[in-house]
């Protein structure tokens, strides 16, 4: 076994990947991400340790929060990127522990990466499987990989420049519990759940952020076909990216599309104004091996979702930033100012032929909080009247496996009295089906990108407060969600620690949930699986 990850839904067997990630990262690269998680852990036991106030640690919490971006599944492939931020983390973790004086540090706040032979050495010895007792390991990983969804949330508000100390600190809290051997499993369960109730805060600090910025999402109808200029397509989830990359394609003759998780941009006031953005170009981001072949022009990653390219001309063609990144693509980083220079990524589209029309028409979004809540009284209207009889949250993420065309058969199996309410890129199993509308209620309400999953949870406690609920269960919502990577945790938590229950999970459940930890959420929560599309709907309704 030269490698062990088990924290994406796709894992080798269900079990774990041993040889080199189903993601196609190679076992280096997984092994380093273990090292780099071992050292933000070692630094979070000396700001524990050493009382340290996070308010005077700004270098370490943005660091924190992009090394554990760089981490999430299809994130970041470059070898050389994760020896870079190795360093960067350990000079900065010395720094920590030179300014205090604690005695019984971990191993992890005190050990030397040395040279390269030596880091990957290291990496070897403290990755998943160096906690030996299987619970404890999946309770310990649980809290990470919350953690890393945590930290990608966090990182894009910071983008915008809106942080929470709060959130830092815990961060730290967290990371150093992971070390503590002391810690039972229902010390961990309780820590879990805490996690949930920080991802609800991280979400609220991006929306607010997203918000506060762009405005509130409104009900969009978006163009999936394309023009005659050539064109750039950006996918991930960062909208400053977005927002700097329009002004600077503005008469340049290059029109600019989002794919994947990024077309819930459209949906902000502020990016209408932008008349080289013309619309989103192709679906979910496993689908990108054939799309970016057909799109022609260059390819700009913002955050995760990259599939390794077939070949080396679409490699060419990628460019990344952020906490992406991919060995031989162009990787661009922002000046002292945060300001990116994406002139390279223009010149290179103004030589490409103008993208090749895969499908043609719009599709509707922009249904986040502020939008369907003033949709409230039509909302309630519908319910009262029986024209609406269950909302069903489905969102999430989208994968590979065939195992997924489960979702799209659930949405067309659905009654015609339901209301589907999505976010993240589970959407593109289903929100090009014509399911209709009840009363003009469209039947797919789309909130979003992943993060906007905390939308459907301010939907579901404003329509609580409107029915003069005493709980969120008693409310006529389902929640059948798709998970694939780390935030999808973070928002599986959030849901869980603001009193969710019965939420059905799939196509297959976590790998990293062992036996006894899988029965908890079970008997706790209600956790589930998901069965026949027949058999659920019947359950469901």
């Amino acid at each position: 076994m030269s490698m062990f990850c088990y924290q994406c839904q796709e894992t080798a067997k269900g079990t774990g990947c041993n040889i080199r990630g189903v993601c196609g990262k190679s076992e280096d690269v997984a092994n380093l991400q273990d090292l780099l998680v071992y050292l933000l852990k070692g630094m979070s036991d000396i700001v524990k340790k050493g009382n340290l106030s996070v308010s005077e640690l700004a270098d370490e919490n943005h660091e924190m929060l992009n090394s554990l971006f760089m981490t999430i599944t299809n994130a970041n492939f470059d070898e050389n990127a994760f020896e870079v931020q190795i360093k960067k983390v350990e000079a900065l973790r010395d720094g920590l522990r030179k300014k205090v004086s604690v005695e019984g540090l971990h191993d992890s706040a005190v050990f030397s990466v040395g040279t390269a032979e030596e880091m990957r050495s290291k990496a070897l010895s403290v990755g998943v499987l160096s906690t030996e007792d299987e619970d404890v390991r999946s309770l310990r990983e649980l809290i990470i990989y919350g953690l890393k969804g945590m930290a990608a949330y966090t990182h894009h508000a910071l983008n915008i420049g809106k942080e929470n100390p709060a959130i830092y600190e815990f961060m730290y809290e967290a990371l150093a519990a992971t070390l503590d051997d002391t810690l039972s499993a229902d010390d961990l369960v309780a820590l879990t759940l805490r996690t949930g109730s920080f991802g609800v805060e991280a979400m609220a600090l991006l929306d607010g952020a997203n918000t506060g910025k762009y405005g509130n999402p409104e009900i969009t109808q978006v163009n999936i076909g394309v023009g005659t200029n050539p064109g750039i397509l950006i996918s991930g989830h960062d909208l400053t990216d977005l927002e700097q990359l329009l002004e600077q394609t503005k008469g340049t003759g290059v029109d600019v599309y989002t794919h994947s998780e990024m077309l819930p941009a459209h949906y902000y006031p502020f990016f209408k104004k932008y008349d080289n953005l013309v619309g989103n170009y192709g679906n979910a981001w496993w689908k990108q091996i054939d799309e970016f072949a057909s799109f022609n022009g260059p390819v700009l990653f913002t955050t995760n979702c990259i599939v390794p390219p077939r070949s080396e001309e679409i490699r060419d063609r990628i460019f990344t930033t952020g906490s992406a990144g991919f060995p031989g693509c162009t990787h661009i980083v922002p000046d002292k100012d945060g300001k990116k220079d994406f002139s390279a990524v223009i010149e290179m589209a103004k030589a490409a032929k103008a993208p090749n029309a895969i499908e043609s028409g719009t599709i509707v979004g922009g249904f986040a909080h502020n939008q369907v809540i003033a949709l409230a009284d039509k909302v309630v209207d519908a319910v009262k009247s029986g024209a609406i009889k269950k909302f069903f949250v489905m969102a999430g993420c989208d994968g590979r496996m065939k195992s997924r065309e489960y979702y799209t058969e659930f949405a067309k199996a659905l009654p015609s009295d339901t209301v589907i309410l999505t976010a993240g890129c589970a959407k593109y199993r289903y929100n090009k089906l014509d399911l209709g509308d009840i009363g003009g209620i469209p039947r797919v309400l789309d909130a979003g990108q992943c993060n906007d999953s905390y939308s459907l949870a301010v939907i579901a406690l404003t329509l609580k407060d409107v029915f003069g609920l005493e709980d969120i269960n008693d409310l006529p919502i389902a929640y059948n969600i798709a998970w694939y990577e780390q935030k999808a945790v973070i928002v599986l938590l959030a849901l869980l620690s603001l009193g969710v229950k019965n939420i059905h999970l799939g196509p297959t459940l976590p790998g990293f949930l062992s036996p006894n930890v899988a029965k908890v959420l079970v008997e706790t929560f209600g956790i589930a699986g998901i069965g026949t599309v027949e058999d659920d709907v019947a359950l469901f309704m």
